[in-house]
């Protein structure tokens, strides 16, 4: 299209349109295996906005793709249109009647988030998807989204009550619930939206259409029904039958994906809370077939989940740092298991439906294990099923999992036989399949695993779509029970439902959108569910040399193409963890991890240049990284974007060179060394207005930083000093004395000393410089020559069994971690990672022997608040730092519920970033810490952390360590 025109339109918006190159490569994909390059993408302000886009693109002819958080797995997000993002503006929730219990929002509101607001009204809105803690309302009445608690609170077509609405021709309309005399009123005037009403009234009204609709479509009873457009809800009402239900068009758009209209406001119904007492029995079976054979009977309970998981899928969270904890109550090795919850007003009603679940479970015969889990414990196992889709990422290769018959649903007596034939078309093709998802609604996400690189397989996409498409029909099933048509299952409507019903299906398009405009080549006239595949076909791999070892992943683009898309990283800071800080702050997909994940393959794959990371675009998508790792732990595929971003870091500048900044960072430990000579006149410069201001311009530092001071001490005569004072009774410590211990937080190294030595270790010293700054900025020639002079060092340690103990997370945490990276000598690396730990790590272990008790530190009480590094949140956990701040008996000691703190080594330092690393800080950790009593203790084992907090609220935070210290007796 014309660059012009589209000037012109993002011109006359208030909002943004975008169609360089880098943008439209983030929005080229969803969690589908398609890729479609659009030819914009447009952020509206506000519906004045969208209006001026749908007429445009009347007017020229183009396509447009509404789009929230874009997780669909079947390709609706992707087209070559305009997409459409309202995720960034129509985020409002406008109204909230709490005696109708319901609530009108914007379709940008996410689920998690709206249930957080109405958590204090007893109100929550009940369907519930895998990505409920960023998926939109917009998506989730755009796919009829439903989750894991269908089977006591249905689908979002259920809930929803009025929609307002932009039509194709611009026109404003709003769809709720009418009587049959409003309904004809509604048949009056010539406007797009009469035209509508009479057109689906003269449609629906023909006894013949009618008839055919009651054949062809899926069994009534299967709740979870995405297939087309669901002109079988519509019969149901007293304009159509003797119901004396209201018609609601709302129920044609809900599943409609963005289709037939624009929505900009949605009203839903919502549920009283669910009773607060509940419990969980997982039942675990040798076979699949036991597990699909206890689901009919189970479900004759009142069960508020009945999920399954199978053993590929349970194998996949072994790998994944978070999820792993999160299998706690796996016992053996199941091939598959169900999880099913019970929810009570009563403790005992609770027990009694327990006994009356395990009495049928204990008829069936079939599970060979049945634990109880309580509380948290069940969070932690919904969690773990939450996982499964990002999960599958973690496949190592070319071959996935592959989303194309991922969404069937049959009725729940007809499941056990409909698996068994499943099972057999695979064995015919000679593949395997993941089996998991929602037992208790009949729909089991089954999905076959293929290398959609290859010709071959992609064939075998096709055919085993079709083969287990004809299998649904057979049973008559849903084909989409909850993901949606998209690209890869539209194309099989008219199988599903029948030609005439599919004739039908294409003039309920036209009625609404005549020239197709809205989301084309979704469920009519269907884009060929083979072809705008995410990778060429039988490609010629690109071959890409790197400096780190990225062989875990096959190499850096596999690494790269693990990311599927599934958004994980767009979840916001009001939901658990730290995984993404700049999108948080930014709320901009290209500072997702999926979007730098998307950047690098895009650009990787397609770039002509002999040195493929010379890339303008890519060097903005990875500028607000901040490398805090939280990807590498929360993303369920792993996805460390912080080692490629400095991979990239090294290749670009190898190219490009290496700026002054840059280079006073990454040789900040050999700088403060020096400094430290002549530590007055140093910190004399630094603190100097004059002196420090023109130092901070000349290296592009934000003016409003503090300047960290530097030392010089003598740490082995301070070592000597204590050891003289306090024999040794305890065991033997290396304490690792890093680059900033030694020349910027000397205190912090004092302090570990002689809490150690006080506590009775035998300790020694051990310096290094771990090469955290260097990493940072990508000198990996120098990073990776410092780790492989320390990785002898410290294995001599491990071979001593002598346990190395370190203050700074992100140096001592770079052992377990990018060393890997570095090092060809896998066994000793393993043994220094194996042999390396937090201070924190090792008390709380010492805690657990024996070694540690409370009676070594005051009784005096005092309150402290923990700010965890987020390496330590992604390489090891807070719950060590909780542990041990609990030795002194009267200390109430809790977590702070922030991400990332915002200043990450040098990112915070940095003149561009410096207002992103403050809103960062102030999203959580800033009010927390403001919040707090001025006696109150503020912990922070990072050294960037505790200089963020104090130059965010001018608070001093505390290691852990030196907390300790003050604490001795």
């Amino acid at each position: 299209m014309n660059k012009n025109l589209l000037q012109s339109l993002g011109n006359s918006l208030q909002g943004e349109l975008l169609s360089d190159e880098l943008t439209k490569a983030l929005y080229a994909t969803d969690a589908s295996v398609y890729r479609k390059i659009p030819t914009a993408v447009a952020f509206p302000k506000n519906e004045e906005d969208l209006k001026k886009i749908i007429r445009f693109a009347g007017e020229h002819k183009v396509g447009l793709i509404p789009r929230t958080a874009g997780t669909s797995l079947a390709g609706q997000c992707v087209g070559d249109g305009i997409v459409v993002d309202v995720s960034r503006h129509f985020t409002k929730i406008l109204s909230f009647d709490e005696k109708k219990k319901q609530i009108t929002l914007q379709p940008g509101v996410i689920r998690d988030e709206l249930n957080q607001y109405l958590a204090a009204y007893g109100l929550f809105f009940g369907p519930n998807t895998s990505t409920a803690n960023r998926c939109m309302i917009g998506g989730m009445v755009g796919n009829n989204s439903s989750g894991t608690t269908s089977i006591q609170y249905g689908v979002t077509r259920d809930k929803v009550v009025s929609i307002k609405t932009i039509l194709s021709d611009g026109s404003e309309a709003e769809f709720s619930s009418l009587t049959k005399t409003e309904f004809q009123e509604k048949l009056k005037g010539d406007t797009l939206e009469s035209t509508i009403y009479n057109q689906l009234f003269n449609e629906l009204s023909n006894a013949e259409i009618k008839n055919e609709i009651v054949k062809e479509f899926p069994k009534p009873e299967i709740h979870r029904r995405n297939t087309g457009y669901a002109v079988d809800e519509l019969l149901h009402n007293g304009v159509f039958s003797d119901s004396e239900e209201e018609f609601n068009m709302c129920k044609l758009l809900s599943g409609s994906e963005g289709t037939l209209a624009f929505t900009t406001e949605i009203t839903v119904q919502l549920d009283d809370l669910p009773p607060s007492y509940s419990a969980m029995v997982v039942t675990h079976y040798k076979t699949l077939e036991d597990c699909l054979l206890d689901v009919a009977p189970v479900m004759e309970h009142s069960l508020h989940l009945c999920e399954m998981m199978d053993k590929v899928i349970l194998d996949c969270t072994k790998n994944n740092r978070e999820q792993l904890q999160n299998r706690f109550f796996v016992e053996g090795d199941p091939a598959a298991l169900l999880m099913l919850e019970m929810k009570a007003h009563s403790e005992e009603n609770l027990q009694e439906q327990i006994q009356s679940l395990q009495a049928t479970i204990s008829k069936s015969g079939l599970s060979y294990a049945n634990p109880i889990l309580y509380g948290g414990d069940i969070n932690k196992a919904i969690e773990l099923r939450k996982a499964g889709l990002g999960l599958l990422g973690n496949m190592v290769g070319d071959k996935k999992a592959v989303a194309c018959i991922e969404d069937t649903a049959v009725a729940v007596e007809d499941l056990s036989a409909f698996i068994s034939e499943f099972t057999a078309i695979m064995k015919g093709y000679g593949q395997s399949a993941v089996y998991y998802a929602h037992a208790g609604a009949g729909e089991l996400h089954l999905r076959p695993i293929l290398n959609l690189k290859k010709k071959e397989d992609v064939g075998l996409f096709r055919d085993i779509t079709t083969d287990v498409a004809k299998l649904t029909k057979k049973y008559k099933g849903s084909f989409s029970g909850e993901h949606g048509d998209g690209i890869v299952r539209a194309e099989f409507i008219p199988l599903m439902i029948g030609e005439k019903n599919y004739e039908l299906l294409k003039r309920v398009k036209s009625y609404f959108d005549p020239q197709n405009l809205f989301n084309p080549g979704k469920i009519v006239d269907a884009y060929p569910m083979d072809a705008s595949l995410r990778y060429e076909i039988d490609r010629n791999e690109p071959e890409i040399k790197t400096l780190m070892d990225f062989s875990d992943s096959e190499g850096i683009l596999r690494a790269t193409e693990k990311c599927n898309g599934s958004g994980d990283c767009r979840k916001t800071e009001s939901m658990k963890g730290a995984m993404c800080p700049s999108y948080h702050a930014t709320r901009n997909e290209k500072h997702t991890t999926r979007g730098r994940a998307n950047a690098l393959r895009e650009f990787l794959t397609n770039a002509e240049q002999p040195n493929r990371f010379d890339q303008k675009e890519l060097k903005e998508v990875l500028d607000y990284c901040l490398s805090c790792k939280a990807c590498s732990s929360e993303c369920p595929s792993n996805v460390d974007i912080a080692a490629l971003k400095a991979e990239f870091l090294y290749q670009y500048q190898e190219k490009n060179g290496y700026s002054l900044r840059s280079k006073l960072f990454a040789h900040n430990t050999k700088l403060n060394k020096l400094g430290s000579k002549v530590s007055g006149l140093t910190n004399a410069v630094y603190d100097s207005a004059l002196l420090g201001g023109l130092l901070k311009k000349g290296a592009d530092v934000a003016p409003q930083r503090s300047l960290p001071k530097v030392s010089s001490f003598n740490f082995n005569n301070h070592l000597l000093n204590y050891k003289n004072q306090y024999t040794a009774s305890k065991r033997s410590v290396v304490l690792y004395i890093d680059e900033f211990s030694q020349y910027l937080d000397v205190e912090l190294g004092k302090d570990a000393i002689e809490l150690l030595t006080r506590l009775g270790y035998d300790v020694q010293l051990f310096y290094a410089e771990s090469g955290r700054t260097y990493l940072s900025k990508g000198f990996l020639k120098q990073a990776k020559k410092l780790a492989l002079k320390n990785i002898p060092a410290l294995k001599k340690f491990a071979d001593q069994g002598l346990p190395v103990v370190g203050l700074e997370p992100s140096a001592v945490l770079s052992f377990r971690d990018e060393y890997k990276r570095f090092s060809n000598d896998a066994e000793a690396t393993n043994a220094v990672a194996l042999n390396s730990y937090l201070l924190e790590e090792f008390l709380s272990i010492e805690i657990q022997k024996g070694e540690l008790t409370s009676e070594l530190f005051t009784q005096e009480a005092k309150t402290v608040k923990i700010h965890g590094h987020c390496h330590q949140k992604a390489l090891s956990n807070q719950k060590v730092t909780f542990d041990v701040l609990n030795l002194p008996k009267n200390y109430t000691v809790s977590i702070i519920s922030s991400g990332c703190c915002g200043m990450a080594g040098s990112f915070g330092y940095e003149k561009e970033h410096y207002e992103v690393s403050m809103q960062i800080g102030e999203l959580k950790l800033f009010p927390a810490v403001r919040k707090s009593s001025e006696d109150t203790i503020i912990s922070a084992n990072g050294t960037s952390c505790r200089h963020q907090i104090y130059d965010g609220t001018k608070r001093t935070a505390l290691h852990p360590v030196t907390i300790l210290k003050n604490a001795l007796l």
